[in-house]
C-alpha cells in the first residue's frame, strides 16, 4: 500500500491484510457452428498410445486451425532461436483417426480439433450426441467423454523456506539451482520479453537439456526469439474454446503469450531467474527469485482470460508437453465440476496424468480456492501431488489514525459530500469515486477522499486504480475506502498505490471510521449539506514488510479433504492435499498485458494469492530433487516432500489453519491432515529424505481396478485388461494412512527404501483418538538401498463417524526423521478397552 507522512493522533483503527481468491470463471456449454447440440467430446480408442521411449519426434496434429498465423521454431542448442517449418501433421495415427470418423459417422460433417497420441490414443471431436452414440458404438472405440470446463485456482518465499543456506546452498547455491530440469507450465501462458526469463542473467553455461524435444510457436504475439535456453519451448491449445465461439484473438491471443498475468506469475514463481528486482508503483519491494532459478520452462497455454479453459484443450497439452520430454507438470487449474462416474479418478485429464506418472513425470495440481468446507479439495487422484495454500511470514499493514492534533494530519471528505452541482447523486455508484467530473476539486483538494468498496470492486466493473486516479486528477492528498456491508467474507491482496490510501477491510471497522466522520462534522440543518469537515486522519505504513511468527497457517480459502471418492461424496483412502506451500501475498512476475487483475495492470511483477501460486512453489522444489536424485520415481519425488514436512510454525507451535471465509483471522484452529496433508514443505530436509516410499504405475492400475465396477472404465481408458490382482487404496505404499472406514481391525503396510547413508530407525506414534495403533518392527537398520516392511495394525475402540487424526515417526541416528500422518474417519468398534501408545 501507498504510505503518507509519519504516523500521529490516536485510534489505531486498522491493519490491512488481505487475500485474493484467485479466477473463478464460468464457461458457456453452447456452440456457435450453426448446430445446437453439436458438442465437443473426447474419444479414446483401445489400441494402445506411443510409448515415451519411441525415437520419433511426433507433432500433435491440430487440424481446427488457429486464430492466427503460426510456424514453429525448434531451439538451437547451441545458441538461439533458428526458424524452421514443422510438417509432421500428417502422422500416421491421425490418419487412423480420420478413417475412422469417416467410417463411423458415414460421411457425416465433423470437426476434429485433435490427435492424441503419445500418452492416450484419441481424439477431440465436434460432432451432435447422436454422431457420438454412433462413434461410442464402434469396436474400435473405448471411451466417448463429454469435454468440460477448467479454470485456474516471488520475493521473499526462497528466505521463509530456507533455500539460500539450506537447499541452494547444499547443491551449489542459486546459480545451478534446478539446472538440467524442464519444468511444464500448462496455464495461460507467458510473457517471453519479462526479465525473469532471460538466459543472459549469468555468464556460466546452460545448455537447453538433451532429454527436450519440444518446440515454440511463432506468431505475430509471440515473434521469432521469443524462447531461449531458459524458456525452451511453447505452444498454444484453443480448438475446444475456438468451436464455441467465445475465442477472443484480440483479448485471448492465439499464441503461447500470456494475456492474463496467471501463467507468467506462475511460471516465475517456479523457476524465474535470481535476483530480479521487484519494483511496483515506484516502489522498491525487493529481489524476486524462483525456486529453481536454473530450471528450464516449457509453456503449454491451455487456459485463457475471458473464458477459462476446456479439458480436450488440457489433455492436449498434457499429451505434448509429455512427449516433449519435460520432468515435471505443474497445473495451477481445477475442473469446474466434480467428475461424474463411479469414481473422481476417472476423467480425462486425471487418466492423461496417470499416463504421464507412467512416463516417469511428476504432475503437480492447486487443490483449488473453494475452501474452508470439508471435501472441497479439487485434485482428487493419488498420482497427482496435490498442493493446499499457507501464509508465510512477511505481511505488509497499514493503519489510518482518527483525531490526531499534530501537524501530519488531513480533512477526510466523503465523496457523497463533495459532489459537484452537476451530478447531485443521479449515479447511485458515485461513493465509489470512479469518475473525477463528479466532484467538486476546491472540496477535495489536500483532503483525504473517502470512497466506497462495494461489490463491484469484487467483480471488476468498479477498480481502486481508477478511483486513485479520481483522486489525482482532485488532487487528494489520499484516499480511505470503506467496506460496503454487503462485501461479506471477501479480501484482496495489498496493492502498491502512486499516492497514500487504504482499504478498512471489515463493514464493522467502515462503521466506526464513518460514525467518527459524521460525528466530526457540521451539517446545515435544513440542505443537511456539510458546512464544516472537522474529521482529521493520518494514512501510515504499508510498503515495509512486517514479518509474524504466526507462520505459515493454512488460508480458508485452501480446498480442504477428506478427498472424495465419488459423486455421492464417498470418502476414497487417500489422503488430499498431499502437502501445503507458500500461496498468500506471493510477489512473482506479470505479464506486460496481463489483464487478470486490473490493480497490476501495465506493472512488471504483481501480488497474488491462492492454490494456483501454491503449486509452483512445489515444482520448482521438485525440480532441485530431481536434479540430485535424477533416477527418482514420480513417487519417490512426492514422499521426499512429504514425509520431510514440519507441522510446526515458526514458533514451533501447531500450525493454525483458518475456519471460516468471514473473519477468517477469528476463525482458526491447529490443522489436520484434511487441511495440510503431510505438513507444510520443507525445501531443505526434502533434499535428504532418509528413507521414501515409492509406488509403481502397476500398483495404480491395481488400486483403480480394486474400484467396484471399474474394469471396463479401467479398460476403456487404458486399453489395458484388469488382472486378477487388486488392491485398495489403503495398501498403496503412500507416505500416510487415510481410512474412510476402520471395521472393527485392519492391518496395512508400508514398504520404506533407504535413500541415504546405512542408518539404524526407531518407530515411534501416536494413535488417533478412538484407535489403537501399532507399528513393527519398532527398530531395524538398513544400508543403502535396502527396504524394510512396515506392518501397522489398527484397532477401533468406539464408534464414531468424527474424523481423528495421528502419525508415526520414523527416527534415524544420523538424524532423519520421516512423518507420517494417519488418518481414520469412520470406527466400528469391538468392545474392549481403549490403549494408545507413543514412542519416540
Amino acid at each position: 500500500m501507498g504510505a503518507a507522512g509519519p504516523a500521529g493522533g490516536v485510534n489505531k483503527v486498522l491493519i490491512v491484510v488481505m487475500v485474493f481468491l484467485g479466477m473463478f470463471i464460468g464457461c458457456s456449454w453452447c456452440q456457435d457452428n450453426g448446430n445446437a447440440e453439436a458438442a465437443v467430446y473426447i474419444v479414446t480408442l483401445r489400441q494402445a498410445p506411443a510409448t515415451r521411449s519411441n525415437a520419433e519426434v511426433k507433432v500433435k496434429d491440430q487440424h481446427f486451425g488457429s486464430a492466427g498465423p503460426s510456424r514453429m521454431n525448434r531451439l538451437n542448442r547451441t545458441s538461439s532461436n533458428v526458424s524452421r517449418s514443422d510438417r509432421g501433421y500428417g502422422s500416421y495415427i491421425s490418419r487412423v483417426h480420420d478413417t475412422l470418423l469417416r467410417k463411423a459417422l458415414h460421411g457425416e460433417k465433423y470437426l476434429k480439433l485433435y490427435s492424441y497420441h503419445y500418452l492416450i490414443n484419441g481424439f477431440a471431436v465436434l460432432v451432435t450426441p447422436q454422431q457420438a452414440g454412433m462413434l461410442s458404438g464402434r469396436q474400435e472405440v473405448s471411451n466417448v467423454v463429454l469435454d468440460f470446463s477448467v479454470r485456474t485456482a516471488t520475493t521473499h518465499t526462497p528466505q521463509f523456506l530456507g533455500l539460500p543456506q539450506g537447499a541452494w546452498a547444499k547443491e551449489g547455491g542459486s546459480e545451478t539451482a534446478g539446472e538440467g530440469i524442464v519444468i511444464g507450465f500448462i496455464d495461460t501462458g507467458i510473457d517471453p520479453t519479462h526479465p525473469s526469463f532471460s538466459d543472459t542473467t549469468s555468464e556460466n553455461s546452460y545448455p537447453v537439456p538433451q532429454h527436450f524435444t519440444g518446440i515454440c510457436e511463432v506468431t505475430p504475439d509471440f515473434p521469432s526469439g521469443s524462447c531461449n535456453r531458459k524458456l525452451v519451448g511453447a505452444r498454444h491449445f484453443a480448438a475446444s474454446a475456438i468451436t464455441r465461439g467465445i475465442f477472443n484473438a484480440s483479448q485471448d491471443y492465439a499464441s503461447p503469450f500470456d494475456g492474463d498475468g496467471h501463467g507468467t506469475h506462475t511460471a516465475s514463481v517456479a523457476a524465474g531467474n535470481h535476483g530480479v528486482p521487484v519494483v511496483v508503483a515506484g516502489h522498491h519491494f525487493g529481489n524476486a527469485s524462483g525456486m529453481a532459478p536454473r530450471a528450464h520452462i516449457a509453456v503449454y497455454k491451455a487456459l485463457y482470460k475471458s473464458f477459462g479453459g476446456f479439458a480436450a484443450d488440457v489433455v492436449a497439452a498434457i499429451d505434448q508437453a509429455a512427449q516433449d520430454g519435460v520432468d515435471i507438470i505443474s497445473l495451477s487449474i481445477t475442473p469446474n465440476r466434480r467428475p461424474p462416474g463411479i469414481a473422481t479418478f476417472f476423467n480425462p485429464i486425471d487418466m492423461a496424468l496417470l499416463s504421464a506418472f507412467k512416463a516417469g513425470i511428476f504432475v503437480i495440481q492447486a487443490a483449488g480456492n473453494t475452501g474452508p468446507s470439508p471435501k472441497s479439495i479439487s485434485s482428487f487422484s493419488p498420482w497427482i501431488f496435490t498442493v493446499g495454500a499457507a501464509a508465510h511470514d512477511r505481511i505488509y499493514s497499514n493503519s489510518i489514525l482518527l483525531a490526531g492534533t499534530n501537524n501530519t494530519m488531513y480533512t477526510l471528505v466523503s465523496a457523497l459530500d463533495a459532489l459537484s452541482d452537476s451530478s447531485a447523486g443521479n449515479d447511485m455508484y458515485v461513493g465509489e469515486c470512479q469518475d473525477s467530473t463528479n466532484f467538486n476539486q476546491d472540496l477535495v483538494q489536500g483532503n483525504l477522499l473517502i470512497c466506497s468498496y462495494s461489490i463491484r470492486f469484487v467483480l471488476g466493473l468498479s477498480t481502486i486504480k481508477q478511483a486513485m486516479e479520481t483522486a489525482k486528477n482532485l488532487s487528494a492528498a489520499g484516499v480511505v475506502f470503506y467496506m460496503d456491508p454487503f462485501v461479506i467474507g471477501f479480501q484482496l491482496n495489498p496493492i502498491p498505490l502512486s499516492m497514500p490510501g487504504i482499504i478498512i477491510p471489515t463493514p464493522e471497522d467502515s462503521k466506526v471510521l464513518l460514525r467518527y466522520y459524521n460525528s466530526s462534522s457540521e451539517r446545515d440543518g435544513t440542505t443537511k449539506k456539510i458546512v464544516k469537515f472537522g474529521a482529521v486522519a493520518c494514512i501510515s505504513g504499508g510498503i515495509k514488510a512486517n514479518f509474524s511468527y504466526l507462520a505459515p497457517k493454512i488460508m480458508f480459502y485452501s480446498a480442504r479433504g477428506p478427498d472424495p471418492e465419488d459423486t455421492f461424496l464417498d470418502d476414497a483412502d487417500i489422503l488430499k492435499p498431499n502437502l501445503v506451500a507458500p500461496g498468500n501475498f506471493i510477489w512473482a512476475a506479470w505479464s506486460s498485458r496481463g489483464t487478470d487483475s486490473i490493480e497490476f495492470q501495465g506493472e512488471n511483477f504483481a501480488m497474488m494469492s491462492g492454490t494456483s501460486m501454491a503449486a509452483p512453489h512445489i515444482a520448482g522444489l521438485a525440480a532441485l530433487i530431481k536434479q540430485k536424485y535424477p533416477t527418482f520415481s514420480p513417487s519417490a519425488l512426492g514422499s521426499a516432500l512429504s514425509t520431510t514436512a514440519s507441522q510446526l510454525d515458526k514458533n514451533q507451535a501447531p500450525i493454525m489453519a483458518q475456519r471460516a471465509y468471514a473473519n477468517p483471522e477469528l476463525n482458526q484452529s491447529p490443522a489436520t491432515p484434511f487441511d495440510m496433508g503431510s505438513g507444510f514443505v520443507n525445501a531443505t530436509a526434502a533434499l535428504d529424505p532418509g528413507l521414501i516410499f515409492d509406488i509403481s504405475y502397476d500398483e495404480y492400475a491395481s488400486f483403480l481396478c480394486g474400484i467396484n465396477g471399474s474394469a471396463p472404465i479401467f479398460l476403456n481408458y487404458t486399453g489395458q485388461s484388469c488382472g486378477v490382482c487388486a488392491i485398495n487404496a489403503t495398501d498403496l505404499n503412500l507416505p500416510s494412512i487415510t481410512m474412510s472406514r476402520l471395521n472393527q481391525s485392519q492391518t496395512v503396510q508400508r514398504l520404506a527404501t533407504n535413500v541415504g547413508a546405512n542408518e539404524t530407525y526407531s518407530v515411534g506414534w501416536f494413535a488417533p483418538y478412538g484407535v489403537t495403533l501399532k507399528v513393527s518392527p519398532t527398530h531395524f537398520s538398513l544400508a543403502s538401498g535396502e527396504r524394510q516392511v512396515l506392518n501397522v495394525s489398527f484397532t477401533a475402540q468406539i464408534n464414531s463417524t468424527s474424523a481423528s487424526f495421528g502419525r508415526i515417526g520414523i527416527f534415524g541416528h544420523l538424524g532423519h526423521v520421516i512423518n507420517i500422518p494417519v488418518s481414520v474417519i469412520v470406527k466400528i468398534s469391538y468392545n474392549t478397552t481403549s490403549d494408545t501408545n507413543f514412542l519416540q
